[in-house]
């Protein structure tokens, strides 16, 4: 059995709630968690149980353990009675909040020894166990004292990770967490100097400036105060286009080496992968095919990995997990770089600045980082030349972003993630990565949203997961939804998902939107192949050969072999045979509701607007639908 006080108090038996009834009794299991292993006096128990006790206080306290004691039956924790009152006997491990103390502890330490990878999966592990505020709902002077104790805790072991991953290079990726718990905590001067930082990492010094003004702001408002010193000092830095605020890697733990006759610092071992998920689920198979790939490698060649799939497939939390199972076998360095192939918010990171913060995480300084993409582009080759290194180029556009950053000798392994098939990167080990298996989304769904939650449902959560489509990211959304509302039933997510509008209103967060997600997969379409894409869509057909879509469409059976193949290469349909090809559930929603571009008139094609008759268009692909039928 063990016990979850960091949210809302729970017993659990093997994984399945026990029912604790009754707030004293949840008060009272609580008073004793507090002091679990150690004897609880009765007269603090009563003491804490009533503001002003009645006479029978202690035979209700007596009554109460009773009740207790039938709800710890089935596990092998017992309460124990003791001359001054009574004891929980059950290891200190028992208790969540004892737990996340311990990964705290274990995380700083490792931190203290230079091994940060180590501390940023011990932290995440550590926030990872929290569900809400600790010991929500129940109220009692030392309840409440350790709530806000284990509050400040855990926001503390937030910052710590934040400022972690910050270290090891991370920074596009951290900015929507950032700015999310910056939102719920405007005051904590860590998260606003990471946030700042982050944003300034990431080309987006403006955006830094206005946190910073943001906070000043606030500050005097709310509390007649001045920005402290050090957030004064990073905002001068940025101001002044310091150096420190571009670094991509973790400070070395010990001096500089010697420099190099050639001005150049030796290699040195960077670490500069995001953190591995805690509840990654799945890909047993596309894992075995990639490290079977690795396996096979040649001896002193480099190998490319690429790994293709539709946006929010989870091409990138493969890559990283993969990553991570590799660092012991490519020990000089591991290096990660986030090229935003597709974001509706900036373009594509541009080759001579994604070798400008490569080169400067593996130790070169600003003023030696050379000028040309020629030039860095050689060195960085250089630096990698008989050395094992690993390295991840994460969504990229397409293959001409990525060939100025590869490796040229050595036994640098590649992996590259992106939408588009990544065919013309020559030698690649090419794997499209699919949505996953009922089974693993259902039990996504259950690591995120709570296993007992979902094992109440089985037949409702198969109807969710099938209504994300199987999409990882879609699965996660959804289950975060759930997980942070602990009144909805699965039911009441499903019936949230199974209206396209209110699904896509269900699948976006502050920082995540599935479908704007999946329309930036659009923006490398022109306006016809967008039009395709849009009038296919709204087909009700679950799958169509290309007579069947030039019918729809109105172009020419080549026309529509054509734009097909466009699409399949941006990962937009799905090919279900030789002549067959499908939409995914989600990229349909998405396509469909794509805006209509101004008039341009298509060779062959029926016009989607007429003046003054706006219905033609859906006039003539209902005709055109019939005809084909």
């Amino acid at each position: 059995m063990e016990f979850l006080v960091l949210g809302a108090l729970e017993a659990r038996q093997s994984g399945v709630p026990v029912d604790v009834r009754g707030m004293r009794q949840q008060r009272l299991l609580a008073l004793l968690l507090l002091n679990v292993g150690r004897v609880v006096p009765m007269d603090f128990l009563v003491d804490e149980l009533w503001e002003d006790p009645p006479t029978s206080a202690r035979p209700q306290v007596h009554n109460a353990i009773r009740d207790l004691r039938r709800v710890l039956a089935a596990g092998e924790h017992r309460l124990v009675t003791a001359d001054v009152g009574y004891r929980l006997a059950a290891p200190e491990d028992a208790v969540d909040a004892n737990r996340f103390a311990r990964k705290v502890r274990e995380a700083r330490a490792a931190e203290r020894d230079g091994r940060f990878a180590e501390a940023i999966r011990l932290l995440q592990s550590a926030v990872d166990l929290w569900r809400g505020e600790a010991f929500a709902g129940i109220h009692c002077p030392a309840v409440t004292s350790a709530a806000v104790k284990l509050n400040e805790q855990r926001i503390a072991a937030v910052e710590d990770l934040m400022a972690l991953r910050l270290k090891v290079g991370e920074t596009s990726s951290l900015v929507g967490e950032l700015t999310a718990l910056l939102a719920e905590y405007p005051l904590r001067d860590s998260l606003r100097r990471s946030l700042m930082t982050a944003l300034c990492r990431s080309g987006r010094q403006a955006d830094a400036l206005a946190v910073y003004d943001e906070g000043r702001r606030f500050l005097a408002d709310e509390l007649g105060l001045e920005p402290s010193p050090g957030l004064r000092a990073l905002h001068a830095e940025i101001l002044a286009d310091g150096p420190g605020v571009h670094g991509a890697a973790a400070a070395p733990a010990e001096p500089p080496a010697p420099r190099t006759a050639r001005g150049q610092e030796p290699p040195g071992s960077p670490n500069c992968l995001p953190h591995d998920l805690a509840d990654f689920t799945g890909r047993a198979a596309e894992s075995a095919l990639l490290l079977e790939a690795v396996g096979r490698r040649a001896p002193g060649a480099p190998l490319m990995l690429a790994v293709d799939g539709m946006g929010g497939v989870g091409k990138t939390t493969l890559a990283v997990r993969l990553a991570h199972q590799l660092t012991g076998q490519f020990p000089d360095g591991q290096f990660f770089a986030a090229l935003d192939g597709f974001d509706e918010t900036r373009p594509p990171v541009p080759p001579i600045r994604a070798l400008a913060a490569l080169l400067r995480a593996d130790g070169l300084r600003p003023e030696e980082v050379p000028a040309s993409l020629e030039e860095r582009s050689a060195l960085w080759r250089a630096r990698l030349a008989g050395r094992r290194c690993l390295l991840v180029l994460d969504d990229a556009a397409d293959s001409a972003q990525v060939r100025p950053l590869l490796p040229g000798a050595g036994e640098t392994l590649v992996l590259v993630t992106g939408r588009r098939k990544l065919s013309a990167l020559d030698g690649a080990v090419a794997l499209p990565l699919d949505v996953l298996p009922p089974s693993d989304a259902v039990e996504l769904l259950a690591r995120v949203a709570g296993r007992a939650r979902v094992a109440r449902e089985p037949a409702r959560a198969a109807e969710a997961v099938a209504l994300c489509g199987y999409l990882p990211l879609a699965v996660r959304i959804a289950a975060t939804r759930l997980r942070d509302r602990p009144a909805w039933t699965v039911a009441d997510l499903v019936e949230r998902l199974a209206d396209p509008a209110r699904r896509a209103r269900c699948l976006r967060t502050a920082d995540r939107d599935l479908m704007a997600l999946l329309r930036a997969s659009y923006q490398y379409l022109d306006r016809a192949q967008q039009r395709f894409s849009r009038l296919m869509s709204r087909q009700g057909a679950e799958s169509f050969d290309v007579q069947r879509a030039a019918a729809l469409t109105g172009v020419s059976p080549d026309e529509a072999e054509c734009f097909l193949d466009v699409l399949f290469e941006h990962n937009l349909v799905r090919q279900e045979a030789s002549a067959l090809f499908s939409f995914h559930s989600l990229i349909r929603d998405c396509s469909s509701a794509l805006p209509e571009p101004p008039a341009e008139p298509v060779p062959g094609a029926v016009p989607e607007a007429v003046p003054g008759a706006p219905e033609v268009t859906e006039l003539v692909g209902r005709l055109l639908l019939t005809a084909a039928v």
